[in-house]
């Protein structure tokens, strides 16, 4: 495996190309996963429930963010419990519906990382 390899596909998945290609799209809607890319046909969506880890990094991802607000309410306001969860309830919200499809993007890179290196066919680099 290449040095710049990892680099290369961390930089192609957060631009939500194809972690091979770099060229095709990664999604065919928000937060909607292609079954594969359209310019060198890695296939994305190989099998059900492929997509289960993105939804953890989602979950784990939010509920750090969730905790900075809360530390971050309690140090530096004097507001209410009402007002609090006024507040941090739907930035919570936002923020997780924001970084489903990076989570989502991301996963794919992890998975094509990790079967590139276990040798797995399908992802086997092309030119």
């Amino acid at each position: 495996m290449a040095t710049g390899f990892r680099p290369t596909v961390l930089r192609r998945v957060l631009a939500r190309r194809c972690p091979q290609c770099g060229k095709g799209e990664l999604f065919r809607r928000y937060a909607r996963l292609a079954e594969s890319c359209s310019v060198c046909a890695l296939v994305f969506r190989r099998e059900q429930g492929a997509q289960t880890g993105s939804m953890y990094m989602t979950a784990a991802v939010t509920q750090v963010f969730a905790a900075l607000l809360i530390g971050l309410a309690w140090i530096f306001t004097d507001w209410s419990v009402p007002v609090f969860l006024a507040v941090s309830l739907p930035l919570a919200l936002v923020f997780c519906f924001a970084f489903l499809p990076v989570s989502q993007a991301l996963w794919c890179g992890i998975e094509y990382v990790t079967d590139v290196a276990n040798g797995e066919d399908w992802a086997r680099p092309r030119p």
